[in-house]
């Protein structure tokens, strides 16, 4: 009691000075003031914790359909391109080159003249070749003219037996010599033909190795390429499969719908589809691939040899493959899943098993989606089963990456 007492004489005198210092009804009219604003305050408080909780706004996403379409099933893989028909011109003769028909790079055809060595040496020759042959069919002439009198007398027994054998034997053995000089003359005549070299395909000249001027060697063994010749209006694709898929690509094998597909990352040319033309019954040690080549129609020769190609080896079509964008199908800890858009404009969260990405950020769905259901494209973090949401349907023909909305139709 006594120290209430205290605290009430001490508020009194602080009142008391209060008064002397600004006046009683100042004191009053600031204390009646504060009062007020508490009271006012006490107020709010009570019917602001009375009014209900406002409801969350929809949460805005883009949504696309499922569609369906047929897609490929196909592997990607890294080739080179190859020649169909690739020669490396040789010289079958030696001599001095005196002409040269072709310019480097240029497009030649079968049967053109490229080169020419110097034929009077071959002509020589053939000519030679010739006489000798002349001399032994002379010869043969006089023979056969023998053997027949020889023939007579014997049949008149006239002559000897010894002397109709020895006009056989020298009919017989200048005969011969005919032959031998006939294939002299056509050895001879072979290799003044080698004197003009000619493409042996149609195709597109390389760089010369040797110019006009030149004494060359020629033969099989020994001759000194010339140029190469590639023809690549067809081209080969040479690429490998990991053996992880040639089981697949084996269960396959003689579909109609199995192709190969060539692209160049090197133009603006779209990709080019060919056929299957090889595959191989080993898998490579080293490497655990399998040797496979495609052979593609190049018409425009947009495809060199030696370069290096995107492959997509197809190995069959899927038909009505449900598709989604690529950027609808999230990961959690239990899988992959997808927000399925329901009628009353909230969310299910729906697991689903994706297949191959195809062109276009688009995603295969092999489970867990119906054609024509709605899927939630971008805005997945702000939501939950069930959430309440303010869709806007993605532009066809734009990339799940950087959708462009459109508003629903009303």
């Amino acid at each position: 009691m006594a120290t209430l007492a205290d605290v009430n004489i001490a508020m009194r005198e602080q009142v008391t000075h209060l008064e002397r210092r600004f006046g009683r009804r100042r004191v009053y009219f600031v204390a009646g003031a504060i009062g007020l604003v508490l009271l006012l305050l006490v107020v709010r408080l009570v019917v602001v914790g009375k009014k209900p909780a406002p409801q969350p706004a929809p949460r805005p996403v883009i949504v696309a359909k499922v569609v369906t379409r047929d897609v490929p099933l196909y592997l990607d893989e890294i080739g080179t391109c190859v020649s169909v028909e690739s020669v490396k011109v040789q010289a079958q003769v030696s001599g001095q080159i005196i002409a040269r028909e072709f310019q480097d790079g240029a497009d030649v055809k079968k049967g053109d003249l490229l080169f020419t060595i110097d034929p009077r040496p071959y002509q020589a020759a053939l000519d030679q070749a010739k006489g000798q042959l002349a001399q032994a069919q002379s010869q043969l002439v006089l023979d056969q003219i023998t053997l027949k009198r020889q023939q007579e007398l014997r049949a008149r027994g006239v002559n000897a037996p010894q002397d109709l054998d020895v006009a056989q034997g020298t009919f017989n053995n200048d005969k011969a010599k005919v032959q031998a000089a006939q294939a002299a003359v056509d050895a001879a005549q072979v290799n003044l033909d080698y004197c003009t070299i000619r493409s042996p395909l149609d195709g597109r000249a390389g760089l010369r190795t040797v110019d006009v001027g030149n004494v060359i060697s020629g033969g099989n063994a020994g001759g000194v390429v010339l140029l190469s010749i590639d023809r690549f209006d067809q081209i080969y694709t040479d690429f490998t499969v990991a053996e992880p898929d040639v089981a697949l690509v084996r269960h396959y094998l003689g579909n109609p719908n199995m192709k190969v597909q060539t692209d160049s990352p090197n133009d603006d040319q779209p990709p080019r589809l060919g056929d299957l033309y090889f595959i191989d019954n080993v898998v490579q040690p080293g490497s655990g691939t399998v040797k496979a080549r495609g052979i593609t129609p190049n018409p425009d020769r947009s495809l060199w040899p030696g370069e290096f190609v995107r492959v997509r080896f197809i190995l069959d079509q899927i038909k009505d493959a449900k598709l989604v964008p690529a950027q609808a199908v999230q990961i959690s800890q239990r899988g992959p899943f997808i927000f399925v858009l329901k009628q009353d404009n909230t969310v299910d969260q729906r697991p689903v098993r994706p297949g191959q990405r195809q062109d276009g950020d688009m995603m295969v769905i092999e489970d867990g989606v119906k054609p024509g259901e709605t899927v939630v494209v971008t805005g997945q973090l702000a939501l939950a089963p069930g959430t309440k949401v303010a869709p806007q349907i993605m532009e066809s023909g734009q990339s799940s990456a950087n959708p462009t909305p459109k508003a629903p139709a009303k």
